[in-house]
């Protein structure tokens, strides 16, 4: 039916083998048609070892919303200055299924799971040059300290 598009587990199937082949370990599926549209609906296929730069929206300032409708994420949160101020496990099964964060909130997303798959929603419009302010105090994609600071954000869960 035109309008519809489903969630389904081929769909699934097929982004968890998207994620493999892709050397950043995730892969997202929007459901909305572009940048311009509000709001963003999306899935977020995350493996585990991805590393999710740690980052916030501020400018235009943004909420979002996570649930993890397979596997189990983590969701760190920091203070401006790196700290970790606080931290979630998400779960599919439950007890805690999804998180919503404010927007300007600096967060990650730690994969806890071999395989989880999210579901994210956000306001648009998407614009690169200011969807995110990245944090300075945590490494870039592919920097060194990638492996260490990941490995940090894992032992919370441990």
């Amino acid at each position: 039916m035109v309008g519809v598009q489903l969630i389904t587990t081929d769909l699934f199937g097929e982004l968890e083998s998207r994620a493999a082949a892709s050397p950043r370990r995730r892969m997202n599926h929007n459901f909305h048609d572009g940048p311009g549209d509000n709001p963003h609906r999306m899935l977020n296929v995350l493996l585990r070892g991805t590393y999710v730069r740690p980052h916030r929206h501020v400018t235009p300032p943004k909420s979002e919303a996570f649930l993890p409708l397979t596997g189990r994420v983590g969701i760190v949160c920091f203070d401006d200055g790196g700290g970790v101020s606080a931290f979630y496990e998400l779960d599919s099964a439950g007890p805690v299924r999804g998180i919503d964060l404010e927007p300007g909130v600096w967060h990650t997303v730690v994969a806890l799971s071999d395989v989880s798959v999210c579901y994210e929603v956000k306001p648009g419009p998407w614009e690169a040059a200011s969807d995110k302010d990245f944090a300075a105090w945590a490494p870039g994609e592919g920097e060194p300290g990638v492996a260490a600071f990941l490995d940090r954000m894992e032992a919370l869960y441990a």
